[in-house]
């Protein structure tokens, strides 16, 4: 998970919320990421983790656990 956050935290204006993040926080709602900002969180998921993460499946990706959830499949 933290990987993930430390990925999410270069899009955060507030890197409080994220530091303090759970599995369960939404990305959107509770860490305050720009809904634009996904797609970039999403390209650096692929990077880091060597992983593609088919576009349908980009809509539910909803909170860390989510995330967490695709790259595990992968």
């Amino acid at each position: 998970m933290d990987k993930i956050l430390k990925i999410i935290e270069k899009y955060s204006y507030n890197k409080e919320l994220v530091q303090n993040a759970k599995p369960e926080s939404r990305i959107i709602a509770d860490l305050k990421i720009n809904s634009t900002r996904i797609v970039d969180i999403i390209l650096d998921i692929e990077e880091e983790y060597d992983i593609m993460i088919d576009d349908e499946v980009i809509p539910g990706l909803i909170t860390i656990e989510d995330l967490m959830k695709v790259i595990d499949e992968k």
